[in-house]
C-alpha cells in the first residue's frame, strides 16, 4: 500500500474520532449551559451575578488555550485535547457538587474547570485541518464545526428529562444536565486518548514533506498578529463571539422573566446552537467558494441583524428565529475567520498562534459574559441588544476597510 493511501486512511479516522468526540462534548456543553445563568442567579440570589459563571468559563477557556497550544506542539495533540477533556468531566462533577450544597462560590470553580476544557476542544478544528493539504482545510473546519449540531441537538434536549431523572432520585433537578456533562465529557476523553493515533501533529509533519514544502521559521507573535490578514481573522472570531456570546448568555433568563417553561429555553436554545453549528459544513463550503472575506461580512450583517430582532418580542418563535441568526452570523465569522487564519501560518506557528487566537476569543466572550448580567439589570434585553449591535457595525467596518486597503494595494501593483 503506497504512503498516500495510508495517509488519506490516517486522515479518515482521525477526522471521525476529532468529530465524534466533538459532537459528544458538544452536548455536553451545551447541556450544562443552557441553566448556567439560571443556576447562578439562584445559587447568589442576584440576577446581576448570572453572568460570572459564563465569564468564569470563558476565562478559563482563556487561561488554557496558549498553554494547551504549547502542549501540544511538545507532547502532540492528543494528550492535548485528552487533557481538556478530563478537565472538563472534572468541572461538571464539582458543579453537582455545589448544586447540591447550594455554593455559589464551588459552581464558579466548576465553571472555570469546565472552561479550561472547552479552551482545549476549542482547538480540534485546527488538529483536523492539519491532516490535509490547505486546498482542503476549510472544509473539514467546517466539519468539525458541524460536530456541534449534534451538541445542539443533543443538548438541549438533555435538560428536561435529565432534570427529571435527577429529581427521581432526590437530587435538585439543576443537576441533571451537569451529571449528563460528566459522562459525556469522559467519553469524549476516552476515545481521543484511545483512538486519535497517530498523533496529528506527526501527519501534519509527513503531509509537508510528501508536498515537498519547505516549512517557513516560525515568525513570534508579535510579527504574525501585525499582519492585516491575521488582524482581520482574529478580529471576526473575537468580535463574532461577543456579540454571541452577549445575547445568548442572558436569553435564558430574559425569557425566564417572561415565565416561559424550561422546555421553551430549551428549544429557543437549541435553535439558536442549530445556527451555530448545523450549516457549518455548508459554510466551508461557502467559503472554498465565495471568499473568506465575503463570508466574514455576511456574518458581520447576521450579527447586526439579530441584535436588533432580539427585543423586538418575546415570544419563544420570535427568540427562536433571532437566536438562530445570531448563531448562523457566529457560525460565519468563526468558520472563515478560522480559515482565513489557518492560511496565514506555517506548521510551526500554528500552536502557539493558534493557542493565542483562543485566548483572545475566550477573554471576549468572558468580557461578554460578565458584562451582559450588568448590562441585562441595568436597562433589559433591549440595552444588551443595543451593545450587540454597536460590535456587529465596528465588525462591519473593519471588513469593509480591509477590503479596501488590499484593493488600493491591488491598484498599485497594476499601472
Amino acid at each position: 500500500m503506497s504512503t498516500v493511501t495510508v495517509s488519506q486512511s490516517v486522515q479518515k479516522r482521525i477526522t471521525a474520532t476529532l468529530f465524534l468526540s466533538q459532537s459528544l462534548f458538544g452536548a455536553a456543553m451545551i447541556a450544562s449551559f443552557t441553566l448556567m445563568a439560571i443556576v447562578a442567579a439562584h445559587l447568589s440570589g442576584s440576577d446581576s451575578a448570572a453572568g460570572v459563571p459564563p465569564m468564569l468559563t470563558m476565562l478559563g477557556r482563556s487561561a488554557a488555550a496558549y498553554p494547551v497550544g504549547w502542549l501540544m506542539d511538545r507532547a502532540g495533540r492528543r494528550p492535548g485535547l485528552s487533557l481538556g477533556y478530563m478537565l472538563a468531566m472534572l468541572g461538571a462533577m464539582l458543579s453537582v457538587a455545589s448544586i447540591i450544597s447550594g455554593s455559589f462560590m464551588g459552581f464558579c470553580v466548576g465553571s472555570v474547570l469546565f472552561g479550561m476544557g472547552r479552551g482545549a476542544s476549542e482547538q480540534a478544528r485546527f488538529v483536523a485541518a492539519e491532516v490535509y493539504l490547505p486546498h482542503r482545510q476549510a472544509k473539514v473546519i467546517g466539519l468539525i464545526v458541524f460536530a456541534g449540531a449534534v451538541g445542539a441537538i443533543g443538548g438541549p434536549l438533555l435538560v428536561d428529562p435529565s432534570g427529571r431523572l435527577a429529581a427521581a432520585y432526590g437530587l435538585h433537578a439543576h443537576t441533571g444536565p451537569y451529571l449528563a456533562a460528566t459522562v459525556f465529557a469522559a467519553l469524549s476523553a476516552a476515545l481521543t486518548f484511545t483512538l486519535l493515533r497517530p498523533d496529528p501533529m506527526a501527519v501534519g509533519r509527513r503531509l509537508v514533506v510528501q508536498a515537498r514544502e519547505a516549512d517557513s521559521p516560525a515568525r513570534s507573535l508579535r510579527v504574525i498578529f501585525a499582519g492585516g490578514t491575521v488582524r482581520l481573522a482574529v478580529t471576526a472570531m473575537v468580535i463574532g463571539q461577543l456579540v454571541m456570546t452577549l445575547i445568548m448568555v442572558i436569553t435564558p433568563l430574559h425569557m425566564d422573566h417572561h415565565s416561559h417553561s424550561l422546555k421553551a429555553i430549551s428549544w429557543v436554545i437549541m435553535s439558536h446552537t442549530l445556527g451555530m453549528y448545523g450549516l457549518s459544513s455548508l459554510t466551508g463550503w461557502l467559503t472554498d467558494r465565495a471568499g473568506r472575506v465575503p463570508i466574514i461580512a455576511m456574518g458581520s450583517i447576521m450579527l447586526a441583524v439579530s441584535s436588533l430582532l432580539t427585543p423586538a418580542s418575546a415570544d419563544m418563535a420570535s427568540l427562536a428565529f433571532a437566536l438562530f441568526l445570531l448563531g448562523l452570523g457566529w457560525n460565519f465569522c468563526f468558520i472563515a475567520g478560522s480559515s482565513l487564519l489557518s492560511s496565514a501560518l506555517s506548521s510551526s506557528e500554528r500552536g502557539r498562534a493558534q493557542g493565542a487566537n483562543e485566548m483572545m476569543i475566550a477573554l471576549a466572550a468572558g468580557t461578554g459574559s460578565l458584562g451582559t448580567g450588568f448590562v441585562f439589570a441595568w436597562g433589559n434585553i433591549v440595552a444588551v441588544s443595543i451593545v450587540g449591535l454597536v460590535f456587529s457595525l465596528a465588525l462591519i467596518g473593519v471588513t469593509v476597510w480591509f477590503v479596501q486597503v488590499r484593493l488600493g494595494v491591488r491598484s498599485e501593483k497594476c499601472p
